[in-house]
């Protein structure tokens, strides 16, 4: 076991443990300290009153090496030492966990009409320097903008008719073929969207979303994709070598 601290030594390093709490901290104290002066600093650690406080030493190695139990002593006149732990029983009645419950603890809420008019308040710094929110011309313009990638949409959307064979091609993703199910807005997802069915089954779907059915195609073929990435043309359907491979069924 380490030499005890005696109290003109440095400050020790102790695990303190309770009967309220789960957890130990590790702190450092020093042994100048009366017993007395120690329980207040332990109230910030447990959380439970000095006055109903019993201490017992135990050893790094767990051995129990006695209470401290004068007051007026020096914690540095007990065999304490760098890794020993304190114990704290509380006496005051409280049950364990009580301390460590914050569905306990009141929250105090300020109404929002007194948070407004408060000068120091986040709120009021914000709207003093125009940040975020407040920011009046970028909150304009990003509205602006917004209407232009809408409108954008919108007019891309309105080139793919409904029925017409496409080429889709999404960033990261291969190039796919398909077929125009349906073009607008959806419940989903904000903005304009093109569902297709894919000539194989790469899609996410069978054309019905969150409930809602917007087109009829066979599970896993469905897919919504933004009009900028399909292309309309004449794209004859991929058959994925079936009309070969039922030409050699004929055949024998």
């Amino acid at each position: 076991m380490k030499a005890a601290a005696g109290p003109g030594a440095g400050p020790v390093s102790l695990a303190i443990s309770s009967s309220l709490n789960s957890f130990r901290a590790h702190k450092r104290y020093s042994p100048g300290l009366t017993i007395a002066e120690f329980k207040c600093k332990l109230e910030l650690v447990v959380g439970s009153p000095a006055s109903c406080m019993d201490l017992e030493l135990f050893s790094a190695e767990e051995e129990p090496l006695g209470r401290l139990d004068c007051d007026e002593a020096l914690l540095g006149s007990y065999p304490v030492a760098d890794g020993c732990r304190v114990h704290v029983t509380d006496r005051s009645g409280a049950r364990i966990g009580e301390y460590e419950d914050v569905s306990q603890v009141e929250k105090y809420e300020m109404d929002d009409s007194d948070y407004e008019r408060r000068p120091e308040s986040l709120r009021s710094f914000l709207r003093q320097q125009r940040w975020g929110r407040y920011d009046a011309e970028a909150a304009e313009r990003r509205a602006a903008e917004q209407q232009q990638r809408l409108a954008q949409e919108a007019a891309a959307a309105a080139a793919l008719p409904v029925g017409s064979r496409c080429q889709v091609r999404v960033p990261g993703q291969p190039c796919k073929l398909a077929t125009i199910m349906y073009v607008g807005q959806t419940d989903f997802k904000p903005g304009y969207w093109v569902g297709v069915r894919y000539d194989e089954p790469l899609g996410k779907h069978d054309g019905s979303v969150g409930g809602r059915r917007y087109f009829e195609c066979q599970p896993k073929y469905g897919a919504f994709v933004k009009p900028q990435s399909v292309t309309p043309g004449d794209f004859p359907e991929e058959d994925c070598g079936l009309e070969e491979e039922l030409g050699r069924d004929a055949a024998h």
